[in-house]
């Protein structure tokens, strides 16, 4: 993936072979926090989606690089317990941070969460699918976008573009095309419930997709 700062792009990946990637409340929310630390230092989240099989992120993107600094590594889904939260037994530890790219930091989301899953599950070999997308190609198998600015093979998305809101719209719905629940703020892995007022995560920029989305 090529960012650009400035522009929004729709992100996700799911699992190998279409397998889950999350078993239990324990797997999102160490997920969800694996977010806060390798997203949001390049990136505000205009909104989410975590389904048992895959994932959905729509974020404006404001650097590609980012300097040294510490982050804190989380070892194991139990590191996590609940927002805000981590376990007395925790052994995440601060860790040194040299210049990384924002398509890197994914990367070691993935890979550190597939890490601890295959530990928790007793399991081996790729968790998510080898390569995380953001592009038209793959998008199109989930949604029908009518126009691009810069032809049909052009992934990028401008925060005035209808292109933004289809993908806000589809993202928070997929619990509800999946026929998990009847309403997508009945998913509680997601940034729906945030939006209608049921929750007040900290996780999106919801000032930031407002306003794209009244343009």
């Amino acid at each position: 993936m090529n960012f650009e700062t400035g522009l929004v792009y729709h992100i996700y990946n799911q699992g190998n072979n279409r397998e889950p990637v999350f078993f239990g409340d324990d797997n999102y929310l160490f997920f969800l926090k694996k977010m806060r630390t390798y997203v949001l230092p390049y990136a505000d989240l205009l909104c989410y989606c975590l389904m048992p099989n895959h994932f959905h992120w729509l974020v404006y993107v404001r650097h590609v690089v980012i300097g040294i600094g510490l982050e804190l590594e989380l070892n194991s889904p139990g590191d996590f317990k609940s927002p805000g939260e981590f376990s007395s037994s925790s052994n995440s530890k601060p860790i040194p941070k040299k210049p990384r790219s924002f398509n890197d930091s994914i990367a070691i989301l993935l890979r550190s969460y597939a890490r601890a899953i295959n530990k928790q599950q007793d399991r081996s070999g790729a968790l998510f699918r080898e390569d995380t997308k953001a592009k038209a190609g793959w998008i199109d198998d989930f949604i029908t976008v009518d126009r691009y600015r810069n032809g049909p093979n052009d992934f990028r998305a401008f925060p005035d573009d209808e292109y933004g809101l289809h993908c806000f719209s589809y993202i928070h719905e997929n619990p509800v095309s999946a026929q998990i629940v009847t309403q997508a703020t009945s998913w509680e892995y997601s940034s729906a419930r945030d939006y209608a007022g049921l929750r007040n995560g900290t996780l999106c920029n919801r000032t930031l997709a407002s306003a794209a989305s009244t343009k």
